[in-house]
């Protein structure tokens, strides 16, 4: 069945717009079907599988989806019925076993485990190449399923059938044509808990019901997609070679942003030549700031002139030393004439410095004359006092002293200047005549030295002259120094500006050489990485067609699993559509004792995800309910029935194979689906083929036949095996059509058995087809006398009463004496009929009764056969 509805999926595919790749997949997973059924997700185990499968032959599976062996046939001659079955060993035969099954009816017959699945098994390997059940119990290789046990081997069953001409012809497995030719009483067990089911487990079951829970079991195995822990869609080496790549894209953008650098500091260079001098270029900047090996630079130069040394200025001037000896020569005369004055006045100036004493010994002796030792008490004059007096009457030759001596320290003071001024000029003329006038330092300059510089020289000049001449010198010279400063300032101011260029320019060049040393490395780093990732490189190059490859099973992977996931959701809705209708009558028909308000008006089938069954009655159609809440399990089997039939009359299916339904259905429907198998036109162009492991059922069926028809079914019992290996076939088995039995038992002059089976005819007859034929045509509603409240009908009863209606004037069948004749020849005018005794009679035991007469059991067998066929 997994095969069979791929092969479905796959012609699909051919209708639908995916790439090559996807349809590699899917022809992969064909090719590898049954490695594959048997693997589920567990650990991984089926996309383990694909992936290796793929990667093997991935560039040699074809991309064509080819149509299925069947489907290429030019033609297929359409059967009617099967003919015949060759069959073993297989399952349950293990030697050939030969079915005739030319009739429109099969009945198989034989308690459970005698061997009637193998059979059915036989036909539904013929037919579809498959068998469901080896599915379900997982077979990977059926054939190991077909095997008998005993001879372990199996042969291929050989199943013919007629043509539209009524030629016998060899059937060639066709799931396609014959897969709604079976209805399993499994498929209706499991249907009939599709109620009790979540919503997205009822679509399940309609595809269980239809016996493709092992396709959509297959199919919910495939993972959604492929995890990349079981594929390599990466390749480390390549993710390993993309991060030493970001490295190489990090050497590309610094070439890149150190290029743009360039251009920047290019332009900056020039717009600093043109600021140092319009017209000028960096190089030209470069070479006159900082200079070269041939060249020295301005700032190099400049720093040169600005270090070297100037000369120490005298600080002399001509007309300082004018005035410092104008000054020596006033003071002089000052002193000199002052001097004269106190000479006149010396004894003042005795008594001045006698006073003075007196007075500075007035501390150490105030009570007693300083020069005597007189107490002051007994002199005359107060020595003290009187000195006081006196020096105040000689203060103004204090002041003259005071005067002198004050010139006198102005006339050192200058001539010290002046000693210093010469001291200048030795040290810087050497020789030099005044080097006999330096004083040292600890020798106090004289009046007789500053007289001594008046006085000529050897030269004719006096030294005062040649001190002049020097300090004139030295004053030029100081001008000269003044300058140098000066200029040295403006030098330095310049140098101020050529370093800021320099700096500037260092900044530039650091900046180029940085950009330079940037692109020279990432250069170096682009240059040398192919060298070192020469083998990475290679690997990762041979690793592309399998990283492609890898993806390209991944990605088909994924979507060949979306296309078939969706195949599978839709098939519920594909294998239901339009049934509803047919199921609706179908039903109806197996609940036809129903009242009304029990019958179906509509039925809604879960066609897609999270939809659920739902139906309506008919006295209120437009209302739905959910069967779990209102169907009893029986009558949810009968919708699960209806559907699978309804499918098999849409397909128009030649056959119906019915195999075992006494599980199936309930006692309640038994009756009502065999008159809607058996008496309604449902299925009258069919060949049915029915087994059963109940006994009654395959009586009741029989019985339910016309016997014309009932003559020529097929039956077949399969017995007990008895300790053989082999399945025990019966293939003359007892008809157990009561009327059949009646006339085989006559004509082997069996006549007691005979009229047994004739009062079971006659029972069978009137409990069911007269009845319903008097409801139909008159008033079904009989009275009937019963001895007991539990006791059953009794026939003689029932007979009058069947009798009497169709007597009736208003019966409404015209040829209502079709059925009342015979009926009356079995009842007899009275209860005293030979007929009706042997009726009675032939059921019981009896010694020493008289022989039944042959002619009155042969019309009571001709009577039951005409009112057989009457109905």
């Amino acid at each position: 069945m997994v095969r069979s509805e791929y092969l479905r999926f796959l012609q699909t595919l051919n209708s639908e717009t995916i790439n090559e790749d996807e349809r590699k997949i899917a022809n992969l997973v064909f090719l590898n079907l049954d490695h594959l059924v048997s693997l589920g997700t567990h650990q991984g185990h089926r996309i383990r599988a694909i992936i290796q499968l793929a990667q093997d032959s991935w560039n040699t599976l074809n991309c064509i989806i080819q149509p299925p062996v069947e489907n290429l046939t030019a033609y297929k001659s359409p059967i009617t019925q099967l003919k015949s079955l060759k069959v073993g060993p297989f399952r349950g035969f293990s030697r050939e076993e030969s079915f005739d099954l030319t009739s429109n009816l099969v009945l198989i017959y034989g308690p459970n485990g005698t061997g009637k699945s193998s059979f059915c098994e036989a036909l539904e390997y013929s037919l579809l190449n498959n068998v469901a059940e080896a599915e379900s119990k997982r077979f990977r290789d059926q054939h190991s399923y077909f095997k008998n046990a005993y001879v372990d081997r199996f042969s291929i069953p050989v199943l013919t059938g007629l043509n539209e001409n009524q030629e016998e012809i060899n059937i060639e497995a066709d799931d396609s044509l014959y897969r709604f030719c079976f209805v399993e009483r499994n498929r209706i067990d499991n249907f009939s808990r599709i109620a009790a089911q979540v919503p997205a487990k009822q679509t399940e079951l309609i595809s269980t019901l239809f016996g493709l829970d092992s396709f959509s079991d297959f199919v919910r195995k495939f993972t959604t997609e492929i995890d990349p822990k079981y594929i390599d869609l990466t390749c480390p080496k390549a993710a390993l070679l993309a991060q030493r790549r970001q490295g190489l894209e990090g050497a590309e953008q610094q070439i890149e942003i150190n290029n743009a650098e360039s251009i920047k500091i290019s332009t900056d260079e020039q717009a600093l030549a043109n600021k140092y001098r319009e017209g000028a270029n960096f190089i030209q900047l470069v070479l006159e700031l900082l200079g070269n090996s041939e060249n020295v630079g301005l700032i190099s130069q400049i720093e040169s002139e600005i270090q070297q040394p100037l000369a120490i200025k005298s600080f002399l001037s001509l007309a300082k030393l004018n005035e410092l000896g104008l000054n020596i020569a006033n003071y002089l005369n000052e002193h000199n004439t002052l001097s004269q004055e106190l000479a006149s006045v010396s004894q003042q100036i005795s008594f001045k410095n006698l006073y003075n004493a007196v007075t500075q010994v007035q501390k150490s002796s105030p009570n007693n004359c300083p020069a005597c030792k007189t107490p002051l008490g007994q002199v005359a004059v107060n020595p003290f006092t009187n000195s006081d007096k006196e020096l105040q009457k000689l203060q103004h030759l204090a002041e003259q002293q005071s005067t002198l001596q004050c010139l006198e320290q102005k006339v050192n003071r200058e001539l010290l200047s002046l000693a210093q001024i010469v001291n200048t000029c030795c040290s810087r003329f050497s020789p030099n005549s005044l080097t006999q006038y330096q004083v040292p330092s600890s020798i106090q300059e004289s009046i007789e030295w500053w007289n001594g510089l008046q006085q000529p020289m050897q030269d004719g000049f006096a030294a005062w002259q040649h001190l002049r001449s020097q300090v004139k010198h030295l004053e030029d010279a100081d001008k000269g120094i003044d300058q140098a400063v000066q200029l040295r300032s403006i030098k330095q101011a310049e140098l101020n500006r050529l370093r800021d260029f320099s700096r500037d320019i260092t900044v530039l060049i650091t900046r180029r050489q940085t950009a330079d040393q940037s692109i020279l490395n990432s250069q170096k780093i682009i240059s040398s990485f192919d060298i070192e990732n020469a083998q990475l490189i290679a690997d990762v190059q041979a690793d592309i067609p399998n990283i492609q490859r890898n993806r390209s099973i991944s990605e088909a992977y994924k979507s060949f699993v979306i296309l078939l996931n969706s195949y599978n959701d839709r098939l519920p809705a594909q294998l239901v559509a339009d049934l509803s209708e047919q199921v609706v009558e179908l039903y109806n028909s197996f609940n036809r004792n129903d009242l009304p308000s029990e019958l179906l008006a509509r039925v809604k089938l879960p066609l897609v995800q999270n939809q659920r069954l739902e139906i309506s009655f008919q006295n209120n159609p437009d209302q739905f309910y959910d069967p779990l809440h209102m169907l009893s399990e029986g009558h949810i089997r009968c919708i699960g029935l209806a559907i699978l039939l309804s499918k098999n009359l849409k397909e128009n299916c030649p056959i119906l194979i019915f195999d075992d339904p006494v599980n199936a259905i309930d006692d309640d429907h038994r009756e009502s689906i065999r008159r809607t198998l058996f008496e309604d036109q449902f299925f009258s162009g069919k060949q049915i083929i029915l087994t059963c492991h109940g006994e009654e059922f395959f009586k009741d069926i029989q019985n339910l036949l016309p016997a014309k028809v009932a003559a020529q079914t097929q039956s077949f019992t399969f017995l007990p095996r008895l300790e053989e290996s082999h399945i025990n076939v019966d293939f003359n088995c007892a008809p157990r059509n009561y009327i059949i039995a009646a006339r085989e038992h006559f004509d082997r002059n069996e006549i007691r058995e005979a009229l047994s089976k004739s009062r079971k005819a006659m029972e069978c007859l009137t409990k069911g087809k007269v009845w319903r034929y008097v409801t139909k045509y008159g008033d079904g509603n009989l009275s009937i006398k019963l001895r007991g409240a539990s006791a059953p009908i009794e026939l003689r009863n029932l007979s009058d009463q069947l009798k009497s209606k169709i007597g009736n004037a208003d019966f409404s069948d015209q040829n209502k004496s079709t059925v009342l004749d015979p009926l009356s020849i079995l009842v007899g005018l009275n209860g005293n009929s030979r007929e009706w005794v042997y009726l009675n009679k032939g059921t019981h035991e009896e010694n020493d009764r008289a022989e039944f007469d042959r002619n009155t059991v042969s019309t009571m067998i001709v009577a039951l056969e005409l009112l057989d066929q009457s109905m």
